[in-house]
């Protein structure tokens, strides 16, 4: 009886532990594959180059499966389970641009992520209203 228990505890709380992936990290995450896409760079899995249209279109593949899985729900998450290294060779993921040396894909998102928060933090700002011009009072953000 405590066995039946104890299992369907452990069943309910891996149900509720399913992670589900916000409207906000969605978007987060297509607009870095997105940058990826339009980046002009290549992606190495499995010891070969692919464009970075086909690279968007294999990470897009390992998305969904995360998602139907509940298991996935951030951009950090997406870009340490899916987007780092092979889930079936083990193998690290590469990017390459241009000239620039090759680096794993997960720093390379990582830095891309950061820049886009950076964007998304800075037209927050901008829209905000400017202080007042004498420097003095005080203004509340929206």
């Amino acid at each position: 009886m405590r066995l039946a228990a104890f299992v369907a505890m452990l069943l309910f709380a891996s149900m509720a532990a399913a992670a589900t992936v916000s409207t906000a990290a969605r978007a987060e995450i297509e607009a870095l594959l997105s940058r990826l896409e339009g980046s002009g760079c290549q992606f190495k899995r499995n010891g070969t180059w692919h464009g970075a249209e086909e690279a968007r279109a294999h990470l897009e593949r390992k998305l969904d499966y995360l998602e139907k899985r509940g298991a996935v729900a951030s951009t950090e998450q997406f870009i340490e389970r899916a987007a780092t290294r092979s889930s079936t060779s083990g193998q690290v993921y590469w990017v390459r641009c241009g000239s620039h040396p090759p680096q794993p894909s997960g720093e390379w998102l990582a830095s891309e992520l950061q820049a886009l928060r950076s964007i998304s933090a800075g037209s927050t700002a901008s829209s905000r209203p400017a202080a007042p011009a004498n420097g003095k009072g005080s203004y509340s953000p929206r």
